[in-house]
């Protein structure tokens, strides 16, 4: 008997209709697979999905999934993407066993995405790149952003470089004020998949090591500030954010985290 890896070779990279879609929330999809994974977990693969699986700083869609012609219902739980190929994990509602079967390749499923997730996910998403224009803003130029974490409990960005003691609380205050003088005036946040060179002069005239020269990324940009290489999941106006606190700056070995919560 195959083992699942060897089941999905050759198979293709599930196709994300969030990237170009960002507030499509329902669509339909081919199942491929659906299998237990040695967690215990039940999954499925399908051949495309609008469900963004959790990476990039940004915590997974939650949602439910449907096989078109059965009353079937798969709750999504956790979504993981891995060499291209999204899991969606959760449960199947009712009576699991019986039903298992009926999860065939090749049905047709309807996705139904957590719409307020959806948004809280995209609001904090979009918070921390608005941090970033605003660390432009302040003369915080030359810092370079790290790594970003948009999950409610503690959202923060990070950046490569130090901000004096004596600073850190004038900066804090800016950087507050700034956000919200950006979010007050709005802007379009669009989402595109460019060419190398294209999407460099979008992001002002360079992009980061990790994305290859000759490879066509996808570029976010708020409003008139300069775009940036991003995966995720965002809000359509910089409005939408409704408002940005910065409780605490911290720096240290070279590095600063910028912690921020948002409006509700």
């Amino acid at each position: 008997m195959k083992t699942l890896s060897q089941s999905m070779e050759g198979l293709n990279p599930t196709k994300l209709e969030y990237y170009e879609d960002v507030w499509k929330l329902q669509s339909k999809a081919t199942l491929l697979f659906f299998f237990k994974g040695d967690d215990g977990r039940r999954a499925l693969i399908l051949d495309s999905t609008i469900f963004h699986p959790q990476g990039g700083g940004q915590p997974a869609d939650t949602g439910f999934i449907t096989i078109v012609d059965l009353n079937l219902k798969f709750t999504v739980q956790d979504v993981r993407s891995k060499d291209g190929i999204v899991f969606h994990y959760g449960f199947i509602e009712g009576a699991p066993e019986e039903s298992e079967s009926k999860f065939e390749v090749g049905k047709e499923v309807l996705l139904n995405v957590d719409e307020s997730r959806r948004k809280l996910n995209s609001r904090l998403h979009s918070a921390g790149h608005l941090l970033d224009a605003c660390m432009q803003h302040v003369g915080l130029a030359h810092m370079e952003p790290g790594k970003g974490y948009h999950f409610p409990d503690g959202p923060f960005v990070e950046y490569k470089g130090t901000v004096p003691q004596n600073e850190l609380l004038r900066k804090q205050n800016e950087l507050e004020l700034e956000a919200n003088a950006l979010i007050s005036k709005g802007g379009k946040v669009s989402v595109a998949v460019l060419p190398y060179e294209e999407a460099a002069l979008l992001c002002g005239g360079c992009l980061p090591e990790y994305i290859s020269k000759g490879s066509s990324p996808r570029i976010v940009k708020l409003g008139d500030n300069p775009g940036c290489p991003c995966g995720g999941t965002h809000v359509s106006d910089i409005s939408e954010i409704l408002s940005l606190k910065v409780p605490q700056i911290r720096t240290k070995k070279g590095l600063t985290k910028v912690f921020y919560h948002i409006g509700i």
